[in-house]
């Protein structure tokens, strides 16, 4: 990604002055890579960065605590939904404007942070989320091949239940408004992975605009993922919050 240029950054500055932008990260076992991922977030546009440590066994909380990140510790597991939902109250109590939710296993470009936040300042959109298919450069980033076939099928079987075209619904990089956080029952959501999901399925049926940037994919040992036992449960609970939409579309 080519560097800013001074009129740019001026002009981002300008557009940027008086809105908050809050960076969270719901993190488990992330001591490896939290420090390459914080140095890649642009720091002079964001306000408060947030990590919320899902009682890790390594030494996250510490590695967050040297780099000057607020932290949260929870002393028991509370899953990945449970992580987000504390995320999102402690960022609420800061006043954003924006709220961006980055993993810090460095799986996601932390740069894209500020295009995606610009289009929620802007009002063109309530929530805007990282896309490792647009672009068609997922598998040359490293996803596996029955992942991306997994993807492929369950994101056209929710587009035809909710009537949105997006091109993905299992990106855990999204940027929200900070009306989409006050609007959804994000508490009555799972604590489970397929948290992602639904607070996705409450955006579209609850009428928010949703925009997507290509976001590169990066996969690699230290990357956080899933076993294919936790997909596929994962994958039996995004067909059921599907059906639910269709449902509720009608």
């Amino acid at each position: 990604m080519r560097k800013r240029n001074p009129e740019e950054r001026i002009i981002l500055l300008i557009m940027l002055h008086g809105k908050r932008i809050v960076v969270v990260m719901p993190a488990y076992n992330a001591a490896e890579t939290l420090e390459a991922t914080h140095r890649d977030i642009p720091h002079e546009f964001v306000d408060e960065i947030i990590l919320v440590d899902d009682a890790s066994r390594d030494h996250t909380a510490q590695v967050a605590e040297k780099l000057g990140i607020r932290t949260v510790i929870h002393p028991e597991n509370k899953g990945y939904g449970g992580n987000q939902k504390t995320c999102y109250r402690e960022a609420l109590k800061l006043n954003p404007d924006v709220v961006v939710m980055l993993h810090p296993d460095y799986q996601y470009d932390p740069k894209l942070l500020l295009a995606m936040s610009s289009m929620i300042i802007d009002g063109t959109y309530d929530c805007v989320i990282g896309s490792r298919i647009l672009g068609g450069q997922c598998l040359k980033g490293g996803m596996p091949i029955w992942k991306y076939i997994a993807n492929r099928l369950l994101t056209a079987f929710q587009n035809l239940c909710t009537g949105a075209k997006l091109s993905e619904y299992h990106t855990g990089y999204r940027a929200f408004s900070r009306e989409i956080l006050e609007s959804l029952p994000l508490e009555k959501n799972s604590d489970d992975f397929i948290f992602d999901n639904q607070m996705l399925a409450q955006v579209i049926t609850q009428g928010f605009m949703i925009g997507e940037v290509s976001c590169p994919t990066k996969y690699f040992p230290e990357a956080s993922s899933i076993n294919l036992v936790r997909s596929a449960k994962y994958g039996l609970g995004v067909l059921w919050v599907s059906i639910k939409c269709l449902f509720a579309r009608f």
